[in-house]
């Protein structure tokens, strides 16, 4: 199907607004310039954007990111002052304010407003608690606020727990207020943008949510509040109240009245998706088996899919007022062809967040990952959840129910695979839980199939009450029942084995809420993940699951997971808008929504294993071999683990030392993997591997010395001292060898083996100087003083031999003169602070680096135009220039946001065209925590 083909489907009748343009091009993939051009041919005009400038006289971005200053980019000099240290973090456009609920706000110093008069303010907003008065924009008078863009107290009669613009009679606590209301409660956690508009001439106030009017009502004549402006809270009784929980962000004040198409400009200039487009959203990402992804900018009328592509299906209908929606999924066959339409997508680090709206309804969906770094029971569920909450949002009642189902192919990774299935109910805290486990009818233990387990039961879960109804069967029939009555028939199909593209046997979940108002649905709470048993083989030794030890069966582990998830959501938004702020300080809006793509696939690529009392964590290499543990995979993906948790990375580096010190890897370097099929780790007894002598024996010193430096002196000392001999035979093979390296294989094995790498040296070099700190560590002086001076040796000789007669910049190889490569090893000399590289050189790369900038990044040497993403954040990481430092956060940022390679973001890419080279869903991408670490580690 051609465009002219697909804009005929797309396109209705009419004016086509600015938003809808643009998710128009973004779906199908053109430019806004060759979107424009095919409308014209079709005769589709673009609605001219309304003027939203005109009466602007104060508008603050709040993209500073960093700093105590607001500035006013209207042009009027309004700019306002931080006060109580709200902190800088993602926002809905670039960055955005946090504030605590207390003390904060941002004073702007002068009465931006006559609130005698028309004027509009509008802002967008996040609340974190609903239990307060809480005001986004204001201005004081002297004893109240002229008017308040707020959120009401629940307390508060009709008009509680509802946004709302409101302005009391006169300048004091007895005046009467009015308050135009929106006529729904706001969630948690969600974006919402808010206008207020006083219109002097009809003595009206107006409230607009999200581009809509929701609420009109009239006031007797305003006064003129003179006191300054303020963000973040109001003024009552003479003092500061009602401060905002929350993120703020875009804020507006206008001195005159703006239309409806102005509110709908302003709201629609936002991006639907935030803070980034991702490649591909981040569902159920838990581990190398609970890998699931959303590769299209909307959920309806797509698959999800596991890593590889291959489909893991997954649907949402929803069904209002007799009209059944799809809002996840791409069902046919079912009665209803309708989408439910996405207005907003919001990733974190750990959580998707979609909005969905139709018939008067909003529906929110949010999938969470956890990342629960500091507790390995936590860590060790093999689950993730599914939240969804719908509201009336028009005023209306309306009769809502919602569907869930998964297929059989979350149970083996070949479609023809015979499996079976069943549902029992488990007992939890609240009641039971009904609980469907589907699996394979023979299953193959510790195999894999289209790198999916061949064995073990994908588990499907939701909280067993009246309003829940259940089935299974063909797809078609399934989902038909939920289309057609609004609830199932708590029936399973018994046609059981059967193949799972035999009738596509789904497993479903339907909530019938009745009747809904403004109140928003109590929230329903779905578990989806895999359990195996065993989970891994250690040569030839099977283990189980690190969650085995913490309960004896799934079921037992089911319930806690239910019973826990609303507070891990609370605990997952905490570490979200912490490494959000961290981020932003870090490198700024760009920067955090890198973090935020990153975390979840880094854990995606590890598994834990074994017991309480010998926890391992073993990682698959996604998308490329399928080894286990591959030592240069761990390394790259190294930094993420440091930041969230430096334990972690210890549990991926014992299993290599483990293995090492046990005398059954004959050779004197590190061995590059564990074994060379996931789950299978069963070690390289023969010596016969992919060698990377100098890769991996360095990789090992760097690591390990990075991890001691996390410990306090008694703990470090007794890690090195357990480890010392590996360790030392490791950097004694390194001394001789890794100043001019042989003809041999390194990390970057795709632009194969290279001799006398300057790079490859540099790392092997930093890791003798690595060794040096770990024999302090372990209390061996000497042998600090000798690697550490072996170090400063082999560097300076290393500078010698690296240079090129240019003068210019380091060479990608020494007889390669005219050639460079981006120095990424650099990173560690940082990040431990080893400071062996001069200064002098590394700022002779950053210039070098500077003139190969292109549109999404720097190659990763002279021979080709692609790069790897991990290496540019380390090279990024590894720099002083802050200029350069945001170009790789910049670039990267570029090519996440526009590329058309829809997979989970891929490490390897081309810089000049956007498009993914090879490589995707590795937890390599742990990398993009490098500036984090650095900044982390002190140095």
């Amino acid at each position: 199907m051609d465009e002219h083909q697909q804009l005929s489907q797309l396109l209705a009748a009419g004016a086509m607004g600015r938003r809808d343009f643009l998710k128009l091009a973004s779906a199908l993939g053109l430019s806004a310039g060759a979107l424009e051009a095919l409308l014209t041919q079709q005769g589709t005009a673009l609605a001219a954007p309304a003027d939203i400038t005109s009466g602007l006289v104060g508008y603050w971005k709040l993209d500073e990111g960093s700093g105590t200053n607001a500035a006013d980019s209207s042009g009027n000099g309004n700019n306002g002052t931080l006060s109580g240290g709200p902190a800088w973090t993602t926002g809905k456009i670039g960055t955005a304010l946090s504030f605590n609920g207390g003390g904060m706000g941002v004073d702007i110093h002068r009465n931006v407003l006559n609130t005698s008069g028309s004027y509009s303010v509008a802002a967008w907003v996040q609340l974190t608690n609903l239990g307060n008065w809480s005001t986004a924009v204001s201005q004081d008078g002297s004893t109240i606020s002229g008017f308040f863009l707020q959120y009401t107290s629940p307390s508060a009669g009709a008009d509680g727990g509802k946004f709302a613009f409101s302005l009391v009679s006169a300048d004091s606590t007895g005046g009467t207020s009015v308050r135009a209301t929106s006529a729904f409660t706001p969630l948690a956690n969600r974006w919402y943008h808010l206008a207020g508009i006083h219109d002097a001439g009809s003595n009206q106030i107006k409230l607009y949510v999200n581009g809509a009017l929701v609420a009109t009502r009239s006031v007797v004549p305003a006064w003129n509040a003179t006191g300054e402006t303020v963000i973040g809270h109001a003024k009552w009784g003479g003092g500061p109240v009602d401060f905002w929980p929350g993120l703020i962000d875009d804020v507006r004040v206008y001195n005159r009245v703006l239309s409806d198409q102005d509110v709908r400009d302003i709201y629609n200039a936002a991006p639907a998706i935030t803070p980034v487009r991702p490649p591909a959203v981040p569902l159920v990402v838990r581990s190398p088996y609970i890998n699931v992804w959303q590769t299209s900018n909307v959920a309806p009328g797509t698959w999800s899919t596991f890593w590889n592509g291959n489909i893991k299906a997954l649907t949402g209908i929803a069904r209002i007022d007799g009209t059944a929606y799809v809002f996840f999924g791409a069902p046919g066959g079912i009665g209803t062809t309708q989408s439910m339409p996405q207005a907003q997508l919001e990733v974190t680090p750990t959580q998707s967040r979609y909005t969905f709206q139709a018939g008067g309804v909003a529906l929110n969906v949010d999938f969470l990952s956890p990342v629960e770094a500091s507790d390995l029971q936590r860590l060790s569920l093999p689950f993730g959840y599914i939240f969804a909450q719908a509201q009336s949002i028009d005023g209306n009642a309306h009769s809502v129910s919602l569907y869930f189902d998964i297929s059989g192919e979350w149970a083996h990774g070949n479609s023809s695979a015979l499996i079976d299935w069943s549902i029992e109910q488990v007992a939890h805290s609240g009641g039971n839980v009904s609980a469907y486990a589907v699996r394979p009818d023979a299953p193959a233990t510790l195999a894999e199939s289209n790198d999916y387990p061949s064995w073990g039961s994908a588990i499907w879960a939701t909280n067993t009450q009246s309003n829940m109804t259940y089935q299974s069967g063909p797809d078609t029939v399934v989902r038909a029942l939920a289309v057609s009555q609004g609830h199932l028939n708590n029936s399973m199909d018994s046609n059981m084995p059967r193949a799972i593209n035999n009738n596509w046997p789904v497993f479903a979940f339907n909530f019938d809420f009745g009747s809904i108002g403004g109140q928003p649905t109590g929230q329903v709470t779905l578990v989806i993940g895999h359990v195996r048993q065993p989970a891994f083989s250690y040569l030839g030794t099977p283990l189980s699951s690190l969650w085995a030890s913490y309960w004896s069966s799934w079921q037992q582990m089911l319930a806690f997971a239910y019973d826990d998830a609303a507070a891990a959501l609370n605990r997952a938004g905490a570490l979200d808008a912490s490494i959000s702020t961290a981020a932003v300080a870090a490198g700024g809006a760009h920067y955090a929504a890198l973090c935020a793509l990153a975390l979840r696939q880094a854990f995606g690529g590890v598994e834990l294993v074994g017991t309480s009392a010998r926890p391992w964590l073993f990682l698959k290499e996604i998308s490329s071999d399928g080894n286990v543990s591959t030592v240069d995979v761990v390394y790259p993906s190294s930094p993420a683990f440091l930041y969230v948790n430096a334990y972690l990375l210890r549990l991926l580096l014992d299993p290599v030392l483990a293995y090492s010190e046990s005398g059954n890897w004959p050779k004197v370097f590190c061995v590059h993997d564990l074994g060379s099929s996931y789950p299978n780790a069963s070690g390289h007894n023969d010596g016969n591997e992919e060698d990377m002598p100098i890769e991996e024996s360095a990789n090992m010193l760097l690591m390990v010395s990075a991890y001691l430096h996390t410990l306090n002196s008694s703990d470090a000392h007794a890690y090195a001292t357990a480890h010392y001999t590996i360790l030392k035979q490791w950097a004694d093979y390194l001394v001789p060898n890794t100043l001019d390296p042989a003809f041999q294989n390194q990390t970057d094995d795709f632009t194969g083996f290279i001799g006398h790498s300057s790079n490859l040296a540099l790392k092997g070099i930093l890791a003798v100087g690595a060794m040096g700190q770990i024999a302090s560590f372990a209390g061996n002086s000497g042998d600090a003083q000798y690697y550490g001076g072996q170090a400063s040796s082999l560097i300076g000789q290393w500078v010698t031999r690296s240079q090129d007669s240019s003068g210019q910049h380091l060479k990608l190889a020494y007889d390669q003169d005219g050639t460079w490569s981006l120095k990424y090893n650099a990173f560690f000399d940082k990040l431990l602070g080893l400071n062996l590289i001069p200064t002098s050189v590394l700022q002779e790369e950053a210039a070098w680096y500077k003139s190969k900038e292109n549109t999404y990044g720097i190659p990763l040497d002279n021979r080709h135009t692609y790069t790897k993403a991990d290496w540019e954040m380390w090279t990024a990481a590894s720099t002083n220039d802050a200029a350069l430092r945001q170009y790789f956060i910049d670039a990267l940022y570029r090519f996440a946001n526009t590329t058309g390679s829809r997979v989970p973001f891929t490490d390897w890419y081309e810089t000049i065209s956007d498009v993914q080279v090879g490589f995707q869903a590795r937890p390599v991408m742990g990398g993009l925590f490098s500036i984090l670490a650095r900044i982390k580690s002190g140095h």
